[in-house]
């Protein structure tokens, strides 16, 4: 089995928990090293037992942690060279392993296939990670799902998932420039609730337990809105048996753990 931890999401920062066999993994690291290390000892898991750091792209909100992270405890970063690339240029010194997406890798316990996503990064990516018959996927910050993340997340038995905004709150919101709402609303932005249920009927099949919604935005959607979204998409592919959270809304307890 996989036991994953929700540590942190959204616009403040990301890091999530995955372990099985005997392995510690950590998918970004958006927090400061001292908040992981705090949120990891309340798990037991201390960072001294990490395997090591999976990046996803370069912004601070999946980066702010891992200099201190890495100076510390000394963990290999698993990164795609473009990243590794703006890491460096950012002034992270650290143990870089790269990898190429789509080939699939080895971490310890953990098959790990990374599959492109649009984003406006250097080379951003989400993950598959395997453990005998676990299957978990990370889909955050996209502006939309092509084909080729379909067809990457299709079956497995939990997925994180953006549904960043509600289209009509966005568009109505004030504080918010045009400029800001364009990119949230590109290609390169973030996943609505509208786009994440769409993705869920392609998506879907009746292995899929677990999706939790991540990277909502505080002002511009709300956790009702999301899930509500997301249970109406699985209830017409026939998965009501699919349990949804959003483990990142604002108020919600983290760290958040499932099992699958």
């Amino acid at each position: 089995m996989i036991r994953i931890s929700i540590l942190a999401s959204g616009s403040a920062g990301n890091a999530i928990l995955a372990r099985a066999g005997g392995t510690t993994l950590l998918i970004d690291a958006g927090l400061s090293a001292k908040r992981i290390q705090g949120l990891l000892d309340g798990l037991d898991d201390p960072p001294e037992g990490l395997d090591g750091v999976l990046i996803s792209h370069e912004h601070i909100d999946h980066t702010r942690g891992v200099a201190g992270l890495c100076k510390k405890h000394g963990m290999p970063v698993f990164t795609n060279p473009f990243t590794g690339e703006r890491l460096r240029g950012m002034g992270i010194e650290a143990e870089m392993r790269y990898f190429s997406t789509p080939s699939t890798f080895k971490v310890g316990s953990f098959l790990i296939t990374p599959f492109t996503v649009p984003h406006d990064a250097a080379d951003p990516v989400g993950f598959v990670l395997k453990y005998q018959e676990s299957s978990f996927a990370v889909a955050s910050d996209l502006g939309y799902a092509p084909k080729s993340v379909v067809n990457a997340i299709r079956g497995v038995n939990a997925l994180l998932l953006e549904s960043n905004h509600d289209e009509v709150m966005l568009q109505q919101h004030d504080k918010r420039p045009p400029s800001v709402k364009q990119r949230i609303l590109s290609h390169h932005g973030h996943l609505s609730n509208r786009a994440a249920s769409e993705l869920i009927t392609e998506i879907a099949t009746p292995d899929l337990r677990h999706v939790l919604l991540a990277h909502l935005s505080e002002d511009c959607n709300s956790p009702s809105l999301a899930i509500n979204a997301m249970r109406d998409a699985l209830q017409k592919t026939g998965n009501t048996h699919t349990q949804v959270d959003c483990p990142g809304a604002a108020g919600a307890q983290l760290p958040f753990s499932i099992t699958i």
